[in-house]
């Protein structure tokens, strides 16, 4: 007796109705694997999209040049690192002025960096505040480098800047938060103690978790934050390069920034430079080292599943042994008896598959729902990996079972009690 694919699916799905609990218990590990797998697949495509977005809007090439290399690290710096001494206004001048490959410079003034974190600082209008802001004094040039878009007012000018005035351009969320609504051109803000007239709302960035960091910014004139600030001497150096000119750009900036700083011949550089494209290319080696060490935890759990799936599978085989006696005697083959036993199995890590993607989904729907910030997108490869997955899991570990009751005996079978 040959029974098609479809019906040995059917029976396995009245096995699992029948058996409702322990077939749950028996794909639990399934289950847990597979939602940890969306989980975790879907931040990480909301994050790779997120620093997408925000480094796709300085463009490709912008270089980023700091006393210790720009970017994504997973350790802090090294001391030799910290104690190196910091770039100066003039060495961004220089690039500007000796770099036949770069189109403009912005140099940022910013309080000294002592740890993997750099400082921050509050900013307060009429009894309300915002904290974790970042301030900084930049060129006017920033405006072209960083490719700011300003949604009310002005960027301060090189006039601004040359004489120390106290106005400031604020984030979007500064905006949000201390003016709620007001108008906040022409409004006094305080920050770190000092009074700056904000002329200018810089648009929200995109970017999630990521751009929402650049919303929170005070920039102020390069001079004036230094007048205010004479202890602080870190400097980031950002330049754009002409289209297509990015290699040469870094090895000229190189050239130029070893000159400056009287570094040896023989000597390694005592600064780092980084574009947009590496910062993002090394979010990527950073999240598919994160994919890698979750693949690793998934596979415990489905591996666990599996085991689960084997033992209930070959109790179902003891349990079922005259009924496999009957189908033997009336003309299964042995192909049809593993079929019908993998069908099953299959079928069982397929539902537990079907429950940790719904799981996951839910679970990466909660996160967006509950912190907006973060991106979430649970991609479709990740949901057919996840069921497919799953169902090889069932093929796998039910085949042993399968195997040993196509083998069995069917007068043996039908004398079993």
């Amino acid at each position: 007796m040959r029974m098609p694919l479809g019906e040995n699916a059917k029976m396995a799905l009245n096995n699992v109705r029948e058996n409702k609990m322990r077939s749950l218990l028996t794909v639990l590990g399934v289950v847990i694997g597979v939602t940890a797998l969306i989980t975790v697949s879907s931040v990480l495509v909301g994050l790779d999209a997120s620093i997408r977005d925000y480094l796709s809007e300085f463009g490709p090439d912008t270089i980023f040049v700091f006393k210790f290399a720009p970017g994504i690290h997973t350790t802090a710096p090294t001391p030799e690192e910290l104690n190196r001494k910091p770039l100066t206004l003039e060495d961004g001048l220089a690039v500007r002025a000796e770099c036949p490959s770069v189109r403009d410079v912005d140099v940022q003034l910013l309080a000294r960096i002592t740890g993997a974190v750099p400082p921050t600082a509050t900013a307060r209008y009429e009894g309300r505040e915002v904290n974790n802001v970042r301030y900084r004094g930049t060129l006017p040039s920033a405006l072209d480098v960083y490719a700011l878009r300003l949604s009310k007012g002005r960027y301060f000018t090189d006039a601004e800047n040359l004489h120390r005035d106290e106005v400031a351009v604020v984030g979007y969320d500064i905006d949000h938060t201390l003016f709620a609504g007001e108008d906040p051109l022409g409004k006094q803000i305080l920050v770190n103690g000092n009074l700056y007239t904000v002329i200018g709302v810089l648009e929200k960035r995109k970017g999630g978790v990521v751009g929402g960091q650049a919303d929170s910014d005070v920039w102020v004139p390069y001079r004036t934050y230094q007048k205010y600030n004479p202890q602080d001497d870190e400097n980031v150096i950002s330049a754009m390069a002409y289209p297509g000119k990015v290699a040469e750009a870094e090895d000229e900036i190189r050239g130029v920034l070893r000159r400056q700083r009287k570094v040896p011949y023989d000597k390694p550089d005592n600064f780092g430079q980084s574009s947009s494209q590496e910062i993002a290319d090394q979010f990527r080696e950073i999240t598919a080292s994160v994919a890698e060490l979750i693949v690793a935890v998934s596979s415990i759990g489905l591996l666990i599943g599996g085991v689960g799936v084997m033992n209930i599978m070959l109790m179902s085989v003891t349990q079922r042994t005259r009924e496999i006696g009957v189908r033997k005697a009336i003309g299964a083959r042995r192909r049809d008896v593993i079929w019908q036993f993998l069908t099953e199995a299959m079928t069982l890590t397929g539902f537990g598959g079907l429950i940790g993607v719904a799981l996951g989904w839910g679970i990466s729907a909660l996160a967006r729902a509950v912190y907006p910030a973060l991106p979430t997108a649970v991609p479709l490869w990740a949901v057919a990996l996840g069921v497919a997955v799953s169902m090889s899991v069932g093929l796998f570990f039910g085949m042993y079972p399968a195997v040993k009751a196509a083998r069995l005996d069917p007068v043996d079978a039908l004398r079993y009690e």
